[in-house]
């Protein structure tokens, strides 16, 4: 007979906390090990995000794939996008830096005023 296996829970269900596992073990040889483990930062994620990266995934990050996935409009995608990385602490875009600016400038992804906008904003 199968055994149930069950989402393990990120968050304490009485005071919120963050919950740590303390014991392990191998379902196909039967090995434990004790200690302290925590959950890896997508292990800690709703269902609903999980579910939403691997559609994003499996479109290979495209977000007009997703939608035709998902059925969703541009907007929904996009706030669901936001959402899971909000969910995994990326909701901050890593700080630009003058070559990319170059770069991005140099392959027309934007222009030269934008480009001299976010200049100024690089320290």
């Amino acid at each position: 007979m199968a055994k149930n296996v069950y989402h393990a829970p990120s968050r304490c269900p009485v005071c919120n906390g963050t919950v740590d596992f303390t014991r392990v073990n191998c379902s196909e040889c039967g090995m434990e090990m004790t200690g302290t483990f925590a959950l890896c930062r997508f292990c800690a994620l709703e269902e609903k995000h999980l579910r939403f990266i691997e559609t994003f995934l499996r479109c290979r990050g495209s977000i007009k794939d997703a939608e035709r996935a998902l059925g969703l409009s541009y907007p929904t995608v996009r706030g669901m996008l936001e959402g899971a990385l909000a969910a995994l602490g990326l909701d901050t875009p890593p700080p630009l830096d003058k070559s990319v600016i170059l770069e991005r400038l140099e392959s027309g992804e934007i222009d030269a005023e934008t480009a001299i906008k976010m200049m100024k904003g690089v320290k």
